[in-house]
């Protein structure tokens, strides 16, 4: 009597519901994400092995460039409603005779790090087209005549105190842009402050590990 062989049947898994959780969760991102605003310039930071990280918020940026361009930032810090960038740009408009509407101060409190003479600063948030804003940048005067980057840095550690400092400069860069800007901040009273640098990787020999 030839057996009777069962049917065999391939197992069925229905994706439908994983594509539209997936979709679902990728629209979710899309619309919660903030894009981090473009840095004025690219920097390659010296090496180190010193593991000390900086804070996220309440920290106030001097950038140099390997041209020797100065550019400055400041976050909101922690507290978000004290308006700390717009608070500063208002300050410095006030310094300068110089009025901003209130789009303008909206934009520059979402902006990140930025280096021209105050006179442009006007022109440069009102501008649309990103190669023209790129061209703009051409950094902060700190002449002896004008010396602008004084007063950011004045008028940022008014608009928060808790602020700390850092240089964060190019490999490339003169130790004497380096020196002036230190020098500038001793000025202004600031005599602690960090230097931003990569972190190091250090290779350990078998003859240096501890037994």
């Amino acid at each position: 009597m030839p057996k009777i062989k069962p049917t065999v049947r391939t197992p069925h898994v229905d994706m439908t519901p994983m594509v539209d959780l997936f979709s679902v969760l990728l629209i979710f991102l899309l619309l919660t994400a903030s894009f981090r605003p473009t840095e004025a310039t690219m920097i390659n930071s010296p090496s180190s092995i010193s593991e000390k990280q900086a804070q996220d918020k309440d920290i106030m940026t001097i950038i140099i460039g390997k041209d020797g361009k100065v550019f400055f930032n400041i976050d909101n810090g922690k507290d978000s409603t004290k308006h700390t960038r717009s608070n500063l740009l208002v300050e410095m408009g006030k310094r300068y005779n110089i009025t901003f509407t209130k789009k303008q101060l909206t934009d520059f409190s979402n902006l990140a790090s930025f280096g021209m003479p105050i006179a442009d600063v006007p022109k440069w948030l009102s501008t649309q087209d990103s190669k023209i804003k790129d061209k703009m940048q051409t950094g902060i005067p700190m002449d002896s005549v004008d010396n602008q980057l004084s007063y950011w840095v004045r008028y940022a550690r008014l608009a928060n105190p808790n602020a700390e400092v850092a240089i964060k400069g190019d490999g490339d860069a003169e130790y004497t842009v380096v020196k002036k800007i230190m020098d500038l901040l001793q000025e202004n009273k600031v005599n602690k402050f960090n230097l931003v640098t990569n972190l190091e990787r250090q290779e350990v020999k078998l003859s240096e590990v501890p037994k």
